[in-house]
């Protein structure tokens, strides 16, 4: 076994699959739409999960969502313990561009080494918000990428489980029979509970494909809650997904701002691209996910094509 596996096995009880993020957009893509039948228990919701944050300093001109102006999100899984205010575990740029009803979502590897802005060092990303929190993480990430972070989401890991199983659970494919962490997943359609939600997105080692085969295992988790929170009025647990969201989310999108992106940008979820950057592992003074320049000009030049960003 190589070192690089040995070092990956040592956190995998501890990181989380990319999948949580996505509940930012059941946030926006969702929860907006249902407010017209529980519009004051929403709203209570929101004000809860809402922190205030200016626009980002990228931005010449502020974005207008009423003119459905492509936007950025960026997703933020947190495991925050008592004592420890954590790190992001999970990274995700969401580009949502309504003009041609497409989203994109970049994953961004916790070990990438980059410059935390307000510190000046190179260290691995997600100690951007061990130091600074969510104002490090995002001038970090716009820094690293040179594109405006619009709106942010930030998810408690522990609060996944929850949401998932108040949608009733989320349904996928699955290409071949597995087991992990102690669950088994047979070939074929499945509907997965919130804790086997996790398992079947984590599995990679078992995986002829390797990330390749996660990573579509977890685009499949992604869309089943992205289709099952799309139809909340068909959901009879509603106070459990607001509960769950309320203890457990915290974003910069207001309740109007909701609204508005839920009527102007919800087409998109229909054509999601799911793509990582590209890197190669390195120890320096610890195990990093080096980024060459190259590519990390490609991956922004992507990003502000789709956000139509000159």
């Amino acid at each position: 076994m190589s070192r690089r596996e040995r070092h990956s096995k040592k956190k995998t009880k501890r990181k989380w699959p990319k999948v949580v993020g996505i509940i930012a957009l059941l946030l926006v893509l969702a929860v907006g739409g249902y407010a017209v039948y529980l519009y004051q228990s929403v709203a209570s919701t929101v004000g809860k999960m809402h922190e205030e944050r200016g626009p980002s300093e990228k931005r010449d001109q502020q974005i207008d969502i009423g003119k459905k102006d492509p936007i950025s999100i960026l997703l933020m899984g947190v495991d925050e313990r008592p004592g420890d205010k954590g790190r992001t575990d999970t990274l995700i740029v969401v580009s949502v561009n309504p003009r041609t009803n497409s989203m994109e979502m970049l994953s961004i590897p916790r070990d990438t080494r980059v410059e935390l802005v307000g510190r000046g060092v190179q260290d691995k990303i997600n100690h951007a918000y061990a130091f600074g929190g969510v104002d490090m993480t995002i001038d970090t990430v716009e820094n690293f990428l040179d594109v405006p972070i619009d709106y942010y989401v930030k998810v408690n890991m522990e609060g996944l489980k929850q949401i998932v199983d108040a949608l009733g659970g989320v349904q996928v494919n699955n290409t071949f029979a597995f087991s992990h962490d102690g669950a088994s997943f047979a070939e074929g359609p499945l509907t997965l509970s919130g804790e086997q939600a996790l398992s079947y997105a984590r599995m990679r080692y078992d995986d002829p494909r390797g990330d390749f085969g996660r990573q579509d295992r977890q685009k499949q988790v992604i869309q089943g809650i992205i289709d099952k929170g799309a139809n909340l009025s068909s959901i009879t647990k509603i106070d459990d997904i607001l509960g769950a969201l309320g203890t457990n989310v915290t974003t910069n999108v207001s309740f109007d701002e909701m609204k508005t992106i839920q009527a102007n940008y919800k087409d998109a979820r229909h054509k999601i691209e799911q793509y990582s950057i590209n890197g190669v592992g390195q120890t320096l003074d610890r195990w990093y996910y080096i980024v060459s320049e190259e590519e990390r000009q490609a991956v922004s030049a992507r990003l502000k094509n789709h956000l139509e960003i000159q």
